[in-house]
C-alpha cells in the first residue's frame, strides 16, 4: 500500500491510541503515520529481509514472520485493530488469516485490490487478464496468488460471522459508495466478530 489516499482513507478507521497489529507491514509507513498521528502503538509484521530494516529504519516494532506460518504466537484479543492491507491477495489460506485477525483483533480492517472494477471487467471481456494501477503486473509475473471482489469479501466476511462496520471503495483519491464492486480500484473492510 503505497498511494496516501489509502493511507490516509485506512487510519481513519483506528481510534485513537489503539494497539494494532499490521500484518504484511511492508516498509511501516501505515504504522508510523498511525503513531504519529493518532498515537497508535503495537507491531507490523513482515518476512521480506529489506521491508524489516524500512520499518526499523522507520522507528516501527517489526516481527519478520512468514504469515503462513500462522499466528500462534499472539493471544486471542490481544489487539485492538489488525490490519490487512494488500496481505490477503499474497497469502494461499486468506480464510485462515481472516479468521486469525478476527481472533487476535477486536476489529479487524482489511484492504485489497479489487478485482471486479470495470476496468478490469472490461479487460477480461477484452480477453485479457488486466494490468492497472492497483493489479500492475501481468498474469505470468505476479505475486498476488489469487484475485477477489468486493462481493467475494462480504460473503466470506457472513460465511465467518463477521460483523461489517464499514465497507467501501476507494478510486482515485475518493471514498465510492455506490456500486463500488464495479466503480472502485480497492474494497476496504471494517469489521468485528459477530
Amino acid at each position: 500500500m503505497s498511494d496516501s489516499t489509502t493511507l490516509h482513507a485506512i487510519a481513519r478507521l483506528v481510534p485513537e491510541g489503539s494497539r494494532v497489529l499490521d500484518l504484511g507491514c511492508g516498509d511501516g509507513a501505515l504504522l508510523a503515520h498511525l503513531q504519529q498521528t493518532r498515537g497508535c502503538s503495537g507491531y507490523g509484521v513482515e518476512f521480506d529481509d529489506a521491508k524489516v530494516l524500512a520499518c526499523v529504519r522507520r522507528g516501527v516494532n517489526v516481527l519478520q514472520l512468514n504469515l503462513e506460518d500462522g499466528l500462534a504466537i499472539f493471544e486471542d484479543n490481544s489487539f485492538d485493530v489488525v490490519l490487512q492491507i494488500d496481505t490477503l491477495q499474497h497469502l494461499r489460506n486468506a480464510e485462515v488469516m481472516l479468521q486469525e485477525t478476527a481472533r487476535i483483533g477486536h476489529a479487524g480492517i482489511v484492504a485489497f485490490p479489487n478485482f471486479a472494477h470495470w476496468p478490469n471487467r472490461l479487460s477480461i471481456l477484452r480477453g485479457r487478464m488486466p494490468v492497472t494501477r492497483r493489479l500492475p503486473y501481468q498474469w505470468y509475473d505476479t505475486p498476488n496468488i489469487r484475485v477477489g471482489t468486493f462481493k467475494d469479501f462480504e460473503a466470506l466476511a457472513g460465511k465467518n460471522r463477521l460483523r461489517l462496520l464499514d465497507a467501501f471503495g476507494l478510486q482515485d483519491g475518493r471514498t465510492v459508495r455506490w456500486l463500488p464492486n464495479a466503480r472502485a480500484g480497492t474494497a476496504v473492510f471494517h469489521f468485528v466478530r459477530d
